[in-house]
Order: C-alpha cells, then sequence, then structure tokens
C-alpha cells in the first residue's frame, strides 16, 4: 500500500513537472513569434502572422496584441483593431490604456473615448502623470477638449501641463504644439463671445502671447504666424466697422483719420506675416502628423484664402 501510495505521489509531480515545463516551452515559442514579428516590417504578412501565432501560444502577452493591432489600426479596420487593442488594455490597463486614448484621439476622433482612457490612466497611477506615445495626458486631453470645443477645459489642461514642464524643464523645453492649441483655444473662445461694443481692447491678448511665444523658439512655424496674421484680419474687420459709424454719423472726423491709419498699419503687418507663414509653409515648416490629419490642419489654400481676404480690404 505504501508503495502503490509513493508511485502515485511520483507520478503527479513528474506531471506537474511537465505541465510547467510545457507552458515554459510555450512561453518561450511565443516570444520567438513575437520577436520575428518585430524583426519585419510592421504590417507585412510576416509580421502579422507572427503576432498571431504568439497569442495563440500565450494569450496572456499584452504586447502581442498590442502589435497585432496596429495593422488593422492604420488600415482602417476598427472591428479588428479594437478587438486586439482592448484585448492589451485588459491584461496590462497601466502600459496601454493611454496608447489606446491616444488611438482614439488621432485615428477615430473619438474625443470622449480617448478622455475616458486619458482619466483611467491618470487613475491607475496616481502618483505620477503618464506620457503615452512621449506627451503628458494633460497634452492629449487639452487637445481632446479643443476637438470637443470645450475651450475651458482645453485651457485647463494646456495650463497645467505647460506649467509643469516649464517647473521641471524650463519654457525652451515645452512641445511647441502646447502653446499652437493653447493659442487656438483662447482664440476660438474670445471669437465665440459676444460682446456689447464690436470692439475689445486686447481681445486676443492671450493667444497672441501663445503664438509669440512659440515663434520665439521656432520662429519659421507657419500655423503660429497663420493665426496671428488672421488676428489681425478680425481686428481690422472691427475696425472697419468703426470706421464706418464715425462716417456715418460724423462724429468725429479726426477719430475715423486715426483709425483709418490704424487698420493700413494692421493689414501691412498681417500681409508680411502672411507672406513669411506661406513660405515657411512651403518648406514644411507647419502642423502635421504622420497618417492621419491633425488636429486644425491647415493647407496651402488657407493661407492664399487668408491673403486674398487681407489684400481686398486694402
Amino acid at each position: 500500500m505504501e508503495t502503490l501510495q509513493k508511485f502515485f505521489l511520483s507520478s503527479i509531480i513528474i506531471l506537474v513537472l511537465f505541465a510547467c515545463e510545457e507552458k515554459i516551452d510555450t512561453k518561450k515559442r511565443s516570444m520567438e513569434c513575437f520577436e520575428y514579428g518585430m524583426y519585419h516590417y510592421q504590417g507585412t504578412q510576416e509580421s502579422i502572422n507572427a503576432f498571431a501565432k504568439a497569442v495563440e501560444l500565450d494569450s496572456t502577452h499584452a504586447e502581442s496584441w498590442r502589435e497585432l493591432s496596429i495593422p488593422f489600426l492604420k488600415r482602417g479596420m476598427p472591428h479588428l483593431w479594437k478587438k486586439y487593442i482592448d484585448k492589451a488594455v485588459e491584461l496590462d490597463p497601466v502600459v496601454w490604456q493611454g496608447y489606446r486614448g491616444y488611438n482614439y484621439l488621432w485615428f477615430y476622433r473619438d474625443y470622449k473615448s480617448a478622455i475616458a482612457d486619458f482619466d483611467a490612466t491618470d487613475t491607475l497611477t496616481p502618483n505620477f502623470i503618464d506620457a503615452p506615445q512621449g506627451h503628458s495626458v494633460d497634452f492629449w486631453r487639452g487637445i481632446a477638449y479643443l476637438g470637443l470645443k470645450n475651450h475651458e477645459k482645453s485651457i485647463a489642461f494646456f495650463d497645467k501641463h505647460i506649467q509643469k514642464e516649464i517647473d521641471e524643464a524650463g519654457e525652451d523645453w515645452v512641445e511647441h504644439e502646447a502653446f499652437l492649441y493653447r493659442g487656438i483655444a483662447h482664440y476660438e473662445a474670445e471669437k465665440n463671445k459676444k460682446y456689447l461694443s464690436n470692439i475689445k481692447t486686447h481681445k486676443f491678448e492671450l493667444s497672441l502671447q501663445d503664438f509669440n511665444t512659440l515663434l520665439k523658439y521656432n520662429a519659421d512655424f507657419a500655423d503660429a504666424k497663420y493665426y496671428k496674421a488672421l488676428i489681425l484680419f478680425d481686428e481690422c474687420q472691427s475696425l472697419e466697422l468703426r470706421i464706418n459709424f464715425e462716417e456715418q454719423t460724423r462724429s468725429n472726423n479726426r477719430l475715423a483719420k486715426m483709425l483709418t491709419q490704424e487698420k493700413q498699419e494692421k493689414l501691412e503687418e498681417a500681409l508680411t506675416i502672411i507672406d513669411e507663414a506661406i513660405v515657411n509653409f512651403n518648406t514644411g515648416y507647419s502642423n502635421q502628423r504622420p497618417y492621419v490629419e491633425t488636429l486644425r490642419q491647415l493647407y496651402l489654400e488657407d493661407y492664399t484664402n487668408l491673403k486674398a481676404k487681407l489684400e481686398s480690404m486694402h
């Protein structure tokens, strides 16, 4: 009886060891498939097949699921991308939830889902600010809220992001796009406001501060110059209204002349800036992204149309 018990115990131990060795071997083969997939160009059949085999051998390896999702993301196949990226997030949310938010933001313009993922990432790591794809979740939330035209929240997150970067590394380390997008958020917020008067002194002051800061560190950035010229165009339109009012009422001819002179000076400045912006744009110094259109993307037509509007006011 004792011999039989020892035999069964030995058999169980052997089976357990064999199962463990088999599991280790399966994980090893899965990693070999993963590395083979990484060796080949992203999206090739060899790469896709390798990652598919990797998750078949080891369904717990989150990065294999993430790599499997990418070709379908970039080819516009959301039903497959989401299936695979959701699995990566389920297995390792700390690493991949913010990345999924980035995908929602840029590839699908699903701003609400992007914000939900960025918020969740923030909750998962309360002691530090995550930086999926190289930028903080505050930076990405600033862009996502701008996409939703929630300018107040967009500005708040950019304020938080920019101040942290300045405190830790200095203003010259802040991404140029952070100043650009915060400036755009300020501009759009002011543009949408209704005032009792047609003129509000320094209406776009905060926008100009951001665009000028950006140009201090990158003097060839076309987008910032476009918005500076656009602000001057808006100011010229407001001046025209005041000039027309003064001329119609004949209340103050001297004031009308002064306003006309101011308008001409702003027009000349705007035309100089937009000409520089067109040169910068044509040499590649503009805000753009690989694979997808960036938020508030500007094209050559936008620059030439603004120039035509300015010239028509001469």
